[in-house]
């Protein structure tokens, strides 16, 4: 049988999260780069714009998106090797550590990789156009380096890193690696003795970004080395905990939560809550003043539109004004969904933990229409009564 086929490339925050899948779990795959000619002529046309990961199976299904490939691909897979822990408590916070992975680690991950060129340009300089102009010469490589960056550097400033809100930023970060790092003393990875959903999320970021570009490794080397031989693992086909002894590779027992997680949860809170709850709030306001829109209807008219307009919130004392992805809301109702599969007395338990956390609005608020994913595009699902963000 021919293996799966994963187009992404080494630089790339969300491909990492789905290459960590299929090398974690051993399953067979070849990757290409989006430069690969057959990207352009086979993926692109099939899914109706430029994005990576995607991932192509035997049978030559395409499926886009890392939520999607890591879905389709856990299907496949034993029960206690799921990414998704069976218990109601962990499966929430597994949730909602995969929405703060891949979208709140965003602001330090594109600081530290488009703030610091002379460090990093070099490496990325190469590294960018090798995977997105396959053989090409060094003048081609260097125009389509200058192209990305360009926009990458865009992206940065759209996620709420400023001249002025850079020193916050560092602390924020430098805050968060010591609170995993102290965490991952006790155990290999998020939920205990295997990766989960929650790790797979934290990857994007804390892989392509803030351990592979120059400065940022060396700084995760220097601060957090647990952090880093975590990064190490999440790429390993097997435990790679030889640090933690004769380590089980079942999740915590009892489905419980223990307090280096829960600090670093409340770190969550507060680093996060407010610019979550301002993205929904503006996708509410946005689908308020587009009351034509129809269930199934693409997310903003075009697939390749990620972006409706700004919000501002409150961040560590400063005013921050960022790009509004609606996309975030399909992370997000993941989260709720899993809440909602719980029972009343496990709920208790579950927002309980949110509340000790300042997360337990997340469990609560809504849009007038959540974001669902339908032929790898983000389209918009039925109408439902928006919950107040405030």
């Amino acid at each position: 049988m021919d293996p799966y086929v994963l187009y992404a490339m080494p630089a790339s925050l969300y491909s990492g999260k789905a290459r960590s899948y299929l090398r974690t779990h051993r399953i067979e795959y070849v990757e290409r780069a989006p430069g690969d000619p057959r990207y352009g002529a086979e993926v692109e046309p099939a899914i109706g714009r430029w994005i990576i990961p995607v991932l192509q199976t035997p049978d030559g299904t395409i499926v886009q998106d890392t939520v999607d490939i890591i879905d389709h691909l856990d299907a496949t897979v034993a029960p206690e090797r799921s990414a998704y822990p069976a218990t109601p408590v962990q499966r929430t916070v597994a949730h909602l550590l995969e929405l703060f992975g891949g979208e709140g680690l965003l602001r330090p991950a594109m600081h530290y990789r488009w703030d610091f060129d002379d460090v990093n340009v070099p490496f990325l300089a190469k590294d960018f156009s090798a995977a997105l102009v396959v053989g090409a010469d060094d003048a081609t490589r260097d125009a389509v380096f200058a192209f990305a960056s360009e926009r990458m550097r865009s992206a940065t400033a759209a996620f709420g890193v400023t001249e002025e809100l850079v020193p916050a930023i560092e602390r924020s970060y430098a805050e968060f690696l010591t609170l995993f790092d102290a965490h991952l003393a006790g155990s290999p990875f998020l939920l205990g003795g295997r990766p989960t959903i929650a790790d797979f999320g934290f990857f994007g970021p804390l892989y392509a970004h803030l351990a592979r570009d120059p400065y940022p490794s060396v700084l995760m080397k220097q601060r957090a080395q647990r952090v880093w031989r975590w990064v190490e693992r999440m790429h390993a086909p097997v435990q790679d905990a030889s640090e933690y002894g004769d380590c089980s590779e079942d999740l915590f027992a009892d489905d419980t939560v223990p307090d280096t997680l829960r600090a670093l949860l409340s770190y969550i809170g507060d680093e996060f809550l407010d610019e979550a709850v301002a993205q929904v709030a503006a996708v509410d306001a946005w689908l308020a003043e587009h009351p034509d829109v129809t269930d199934g209807e693409v997310v903003l008219g075009k697939p390749k539109r990620r972006i409706s307009g700004t919000t501002t919130f409150s961040w560590r004392g400063h005013d921050m004004t960022v790009a509004v992805v609606p996309y975030r809301t399909f992370l997000l109702k993941r989260l709720q969904d899993a809440f909602g599969a719980a029972t009343a007395d496990e709920q208790v338990t579950i927002r309980a933990l949110f509340v000790g956390a300042g997360l337990d609005p997340l469990l609560d608020i809504r849009p007038r229409r959540w974001v669902v994913r339908s032929d790898n595009r983000e389209v918009w699902g039925p109408p439902q009564e928006p919950v107040p963000t405030a």
